[in-house]
């Protein structure tokens, strides 16, 4: 039914939930899944003649933004490679996760998306907001929410 898995991942605790909950899918569904994570972009604060004391380079920031990307992507590797599910791990650096995971579907091919929620309701819900929530109302592709 399904042959390829977008599974959007940010390193919590209820990501690797959904890690483990995805890959066992995946396998049992025989589709191959892409590991995805939306790195957010990078904005220091630097002000006319002040430099802050934690600013760091651009080329700086992209090694770091990038070697957290593959610490957040590893356990996915790892648990696929562990199940057999063919597995692809991609990031983007993006201000918007869930315009990202979308977009990453889309690009991807995925025909579903596999995503955790921490399923906050009223106020919290409203004000928070949910990238979740976000997903299932701006995208096309069917998404499979786990909590």
């Amino acid at each position: 039914m399904f042959s390829r898995i977008l599974l959007p991942v940010d390193g919590s605790e209820l990501s690797a939930k959904a890690i483990r909950q995805a890959v066992e899918f995946a396998r049992e569904a025989g589709a191959s899944l892409v590991a995805f994570h939306a790195a957010p972009v990078h904005h220091p604060m630097v002000y006319e003649g002040f430099v802050p004391p934690d600013y760091m380079a651009p080329a700086r920031v992209k090694e770091a933004t990038e070697r957290h990307a593959r610490r957040v992507l590893a356990p996915a590797e790892k648990a696929c490679e562990k199940a057999g599910v063919p597995c692809e791990a991609r990031f983007v650096v993006h201000d918007s996760p869930y315009e990202a995971i979308i977009a990453a579907a889309k690009k991807h091919r995925c025909d579903l998306i596999v995503m955790a929620s921490h399923g906050r309701r009223g106020l919290s819900g409203l004000l928070l907001g949910s990238e979740t929530m976000k997903v299932l109302t701006h995208g096309r592709t069917p998404v499979l929410v786990l909590r």
